[in-house]
């Protein structure tokens, strides 16, 4: 070697740092400054004595992730070179170029080497430095979507929506890795339909890229045939590797049909994949967790069955909500001893009813594997009460037929035997009486036959306009005379409509209404019938003085086969089916009836039918 390059390397090293045109800024691990050369003196404002030994302050706050983010990069191998923002020491804002490298002893890395320079300002320089800070607001976004416990659909969806952002890519998506296969988890500007698709993972672009040994791809050849051509016109598909603790974890795609990605948009992909990798696999272990759980609490929670499960000493110890609802014993009382109900064999029924009065169903079924049992139950008392109903209705049935037909039968007997013996007085009171009696049972007969029809929805109606009040007139015309313990008063309104619906149909429900007035108000009173437009309809109503209803049997008069024992109520005998026929006409017209207390005792029977608007011009006045 010549004299001219006589002279030890350290002399030649620190000859060539003061001889750099650029400035060259070494730092260790904790970025304490090891080396600070001229060039960096005049770029940056402040002397080698200055720096030497402390961190120079020259980052700006809000790309302190981003340096950090670079450093940790170059540490794990490469060099990297970014264009950023740097302080001088009085406080103006440098756009430079930082090309930043490890600075190795041996095999381990003791720091940095950063060489800066400076770099002209122009439009392309710009949007990459807020493209940048747009990544480190958008990570700084999907770690505190983590932390807030979002779903992790929501999560994806930001990474997707980020991946676009960030990348100018024309939509994206993201990608898990499960064994061999690969499934779309998130997508962005993309078919909602493609979600959930899966694909081999060897015949992918990520097997293609895990090949490489890179973190990042670029695809432009061979996409016809691949998902992400839903996207029209898509020429270009950037990847970049999510990865969790070292271990492959999904991929983030980025899709470009109108602009092309360039080197900074594979450096923001690269580095946006590292941080979704770790959210991701959060999310999804956590998420997991959370489903397993929910799954099967809703499962227990939503069952309209009553379910128990027992230890293997017959002790509850879940109680799910409908076993709240059916027994009426809350958890807190029954968890920790038996179940308030005897407990059947297994694959046997129990059928036991509540002190409350439910019926309940009990069946149970234990699990071999734990020794647990589980109880289902149901609520049957509607089933019960219907049977013994029915089984109410035919002797009630039957002993509204017997009465009749036994005096029919008496009286028809004693004419046959006796006609010549009986006076003409006493025969024709005798023919009377087989006639009332046979127009009872005809009434009977046409009560019945209305009951099976409603039940089967077989009730034909005609539905056309006609006059209320002439029909309220007839039904009340002669009542007065009927009973010398009743009153009758009538109130219609002056014009009132005419409705739409079956005359001979509201002559039934007229007629019931009326009569059970008089039959439930045994000791006489008021009987009143009041009609009056209200709002697109007419009302009437039928009020008495009577026995009334107990509120819990105000709808169930109008159910068939079910009779109300109500003070009195049982002892005027009939088959039960009168009410359930005329709410049942009531309906088929498009109205409705129903029961309300009196104030001053009794029941009002209130009845709604629809009106014919405008009033007519013809309706009587009244």
């Amino acid at each position: 070697m010549g004299d001219e390059w006589a002279g030890s390397d350290d002399e030649i090293a620190r000859a060539a740092l003061a001889s750099s045109p650029n400035a060259v800024v070494v730092v260790d691990r904790d970025q304490s400054v090891l080396v600070w050369n001229e060039a960096a003196e005049r770029l940056f404002g402040w002397t080698a004595e200055e720096m030497l030994g402390r961190r120079a302050p020259m980052v700006p706050g809000e790309l302190t992730a981003e340096h950090n983010a670079v450093l940790e990069r170059v540490r794990t191998g490469g060099q990297v070179s970014v264009r950023t923002k740097r302080l001088r020491s009085d406080g103006t804002v440098l756009d430079v170029r930082v090309d930043i490298s490890a600075l190795r002893l041996g095999s381990a890395v003791a720091g940095y080497v950063c060489v800066h320079h400076l770099a002209r300002a122009d439009e392309l320089a710009r949007n990459r430095m807020a493209r940048r800070a747009r990544l480190v607001r958008r990570l700084t976004d999907v770690v505190g979507d983590i932390n807030s416990e979002l779903e992790l659909s929501a999560v994806l969806d930001r990474i997707s929506a980020s991946l676009t952002e960030l990348t100018g890519a024309d939509a994206g998506g993201f990608v898990l890795i499960e064994g061999d296969r690969l499934r779309l988890v998130s997508t962005y500007q993309l078919p909602a339909a493609i979600r959930g698709t899966t694909t081999d993972l060897r015949t992918s672009l990520v097997d293609k890229l895990l090949r490489t040994g890179k973190t990042v791809l670029l695809q432009s050849d061979e996409l016809d045939d691949l998902v992400w051509a839903r996207l029209k016109g898509l020429h270009t598909i950037a990847l970049g590797l999510a990865a969790v603790g070292g271990r492959p974890y999904g991929a983030l795609y980025a899709l470009f049909a109108e602009s092309t990605p360039g080197h900074l948009e594979l450096e923001l992909l690269e580095l946006l994949a590292g941080h979704a990798g770790i959210a991701v696999g959060n999310a999804v272990a956590y998420q997991e967790a959370v489903r397993q759980r929910a799954h099967e609490q809703a499962v227990f929670d939503a069952s309209a069955d009553g379910i128990a499960v027992l230890d293997e000493a017959g002790r509850v110890v879940r109680w799910n909500p409908a076993a709240v609802d059916l027994t009426a014993f809350p958890a807190e009382a029954v968890i920790g001893g038996p179940p308030p109900f005897p407990l059947p064999k297994p694959g046997e029924k129990v059928t036991f009813q509540m002190e409350t009065g439910r019926w309940l169903d009990v069946v149970s079924a234990r699990i071999e594997e734990t020794g647990e049992v589980v109880i289902d139950f149901r609520d049957v008392t509607t089933a019960k009460e219907l049977e013994e109903a029915k089984d109410l209705f035919l002797a009630t049935t039957s002993h509204e037929l017997r009465t009749p037909i036994t005096i029919v039968r008496g009286f028809a007997s004693t004419l046959d035997r006796r006609w010549d013996k009986m006076s003409d007085p006493e025969r024709r009171s005798a023919v009377h009486t087989i006639a009332e009696r046979a127009r009872s049972l005809g009434e009977l007969m046409d009560h019945l036959l209305l009951g099976a029809r409603a039940g089967a929805d077989e009730l034909k109606v005609r539905i056309e306009e006609f006059d209320l009040a002439e029909r309220i007139d007839a039904a009340t015309l002669g009542l007065p005379a009927l009973s010398d313990k009743h009153r009758v008063e009538v109130d219609i309104h002056d014009g009132l409509p005419y409705v739409l619906g079956d005359a001979l149909a509201t002559d039934i429900v007229l007629g019931q209404l009326l009569e059970n007035a008089f039959k439930y108000s045994p000791e006489g009173g008021l009987i009143s019938v009041a009609a009056w437009p209200e709002d697109d309809n007419v009302v009437v109503v039928v009020d008495d003085e009577g026995v009334g209803i107990a509120p819990t049997d105000r709808e169930r008069i109008f159910e068939r086969f079910v009779q109300v024992d109500s003070g009195d109520r049982r002892r005027f005998g009939g088959v039960g089916l009168g009410l359930y026929i005329v709410r049942s006409l009531a309906r088929a017209q498009g109205g409705d009836v129903s029961a309300h207390p009196r104030p001053e005792g009794g029941t009002r029977m209130r009845l709604l039918l629809r009106g014919v608007s405008p009033i007519r011009s013809d309706t009587p006045m009244r």
